[in-house]
């Protein structure tokens, strides 16, 4: 006990418990205010610590009394310890130092640079590169569009959009911030699920409205889709672009989440939902639950929008799902105008930890086989593939363009832009640059006008970056790109092309006898059906 005491579990506790009894008697001898502060402060300690000490319903503080209490303080400041002196420069957690000071200085305008040489292990399995050409070519103009949908609503679509964040997920000064940034750069924002809000129409960008299983923004008092205020809201001019949003990659098959305190009473209104409550949508949704009905309630948004392309967004789970979607596209004559892609690796303020680690399908995986399944039935030229997940260069836009993406959407590395530090403090309401909170006293430190610029910078920069690797391989635009630019390290011995990395597929395979190497195209076509997105022989439970 004395050794606990003198140098152990206790000796803070003595040592607060003397500093009071010295106080005590520094008020006796000489009384003054100080003395008195004293006083306080270690009675306070003192009560905390022998409050530990008789208490048993926490053994850490229990034995360590006082001392134990430490323990929080290092687990609130945990993160920004590691990210400011422990974590490695190349450590993904989810985005590495180097990574984040990329999108720092692109933001900023700085060239981005590194001096003596990669630090990349290049002969570690599953590196990657694009490879050169000995007849580059110089690209003057990096502005790389093509056209989304048909008739006089498509879309010019650049290389690069902002992908989903929501009202309420982050903050009005973030949403104007975004928007602006847009509308600097001549790209899109993706509203994410919160609808569209007046701070997305205050920054003047174009939008893309993805609309949810909630139906946030057209939703009925009974919280079913509303045709009326669809049309009422898709009318808008700034809105260039519906999306069905049908799962989401960080938690494929789980609603969306915004927790009662993020809901005040403007992003209630916004979605027509009760203020002051979690917003928790629904998995999946009731205005459709098969494939031709998806296809009819996609064709009626495009009715109702005055023909502007309509898509979808998934992260890809059971490979029969979607081909018995493509399968009724065939059957029907019905498209999407455009599929987005988002990958398990996929980031969220909120959602439950195994489906952040262990539900869905990785982005390139997922590409692949959306691409393989439209090439194989013919639809790759009429559908477009957008990609979004785990992404923030110039290189990842390529690759995933080689392997059948058209555009880019990004979301973490634009909060970057604005200024995001990575705290991972997104759903507390608490973020300490403003972005992810709706908490005036907090989101008032951004600044729209120099975050729009940061934007539109990064924009505009990582499509120089694109511009220069693309010549360097001697091609003019990313959609000229395919799985033969881009090589693999399988082994350190093996190399292989992507194209011989993943199974090839030859346009309209399914009906002209071309080349097939995907199984599970083979497999599943001849069972699925238009009626369910279920296999017939799983339907039963067997």
């Amino acid at each position: 006990m004395l050794k606990d005491l003198l140098w152990g579990r206790y000796t803070l506790l003595a040592l607060v418990t003397l500093g009071l009894a010295a106080t005590v008697v520094w008020s006796v001898v000489l009384p003054n205010a100080f003395s008195l502060l004293g006083i306080t402060v270690f009675g306070l300690a003192c009560v905390l610590g022998y409050q530990d000490l008789i208490r048993t319903n926490h053994p850490v503080r229990t034995n360590y009394p006082l001392l134990g209490r430490l323990r929080y303080f290092f687990e609130i400041v945990r993160p920004e310890l590691r990210q400011y002196f422990w974590e490695d420069d190349d450590d993904e957690l989810p985005y590495s130092r180097n990574q984040r000071a990329l999108v720092y200085q692109r933001a900023k305008g700085i060239h981005a640079t590194r001096p003596f040489g990669s630090i990349r292990a290049m002969y570690e399995e599953g590196h990657s590169w694009l490879a050169h050409s000995l007849d580059p070519i110089q690209i003057d103009n990096p502005d790389f569009r093509f056209m989304v949908g048909e008739g006089p609503q498509a879309y010019a679509m650049s290389f690069l959009n902002i992908s989903g964040m929501s009202f309420g997920a982050i903050s009005p000064p973030a949403i104007e911030a975004l928007s602006a940034g847009a509308k600097l750069g001549g790209f899109a924002q993706n509203t994410g699920e919160g609808s569209v809000s007046t701070y997305h129409l205050r920054g003047g960008g174009d939008l893309i409205w993805q609309i949810s299983t909630g139906y946030f923004g057209c939703r009925g008092a009974d919280g079913r889709f509303s045709e009326a205020l669809f049309r009422e809201r898709a009318q808008h001019s700034a809105i260039k672009m519906i999306e069905i949003k049908l799962s989401q990659g960080a938690k494929p098959g789980h609603g969306g989440m915004l927790l009662a305190p993020k809901v005040t009473r403007e992003i209630a209104d916004t979605r027509g939902i009760p203020s002051g409550q979690d917003c928790i949508s629904p998995a999946k949704h009731s205005a459709f639950s098969t494939p031709n009905q998806l296809l009819e309630f996609a064709q009626r948004l495009r009715e109702l929008s005055g023909g502007k392309p309509v898509g979808i967004k998934l992260c890809v789970g059971h490979p029969w799902e979607v081909i018995a979607l493509v399968k009724a596209m065939v059957e029907t004559q019905q498209v999407v105008d455009f599929i987005t892609v988002d990958g398990s690796e996929g980031g969220t303020g909120a959602a439950p930890v195994e489906f952040v680690d262990h539900l869905g399908m990785p982005l390139r995986d997922g590409i692949v086989l959306i691409d393989n399944v439209l090439r194989a039935a013919g639809l790759r030229q009429r559908v477009h593939i957008g990609a979004s997940g785990k992404l923030v260069s110039a290189w990842d836009m390529i690759r995933l363009s080689a392997i059948g993406a058209d555009w880019i959407n990004m979301a973490r590395p634009f909060m970057f832009a604005l200024g995001c530090i990575q705290a991972r403090d997104c759903s507390s309401g608490h973020c300490p640059t403003g972005i992810t909170t709706m908490d005036p006293k907090r989101y008032r430190a951004l600044d729209v006008n120099t975050r729009a610029t940061r934007v539109a910078s990064f924009h505009r920069h990582t499509l120089e970056a694109v511009a220069e690797m693309l010549g360097a391989a001697g091609i003019d635009h990313p959609l000229r790109l395919n799985r033969r630019h881009v090589e693999r390290r399988l082994s350190g011995s093996e190399i292989k092309l992507a194209d011989e990395v993943y199974p090839k597929v030859a346009e309209g395979a399914l009906f002209n006898g071309g080349l097939n190497e995907d199984r599970r195209i083979t497999q599943y076509w001849p069972l699925v059906s238009g009626e369910s997105f279920a296999l017939p022989e799983l339907s039963s439970g067997d």
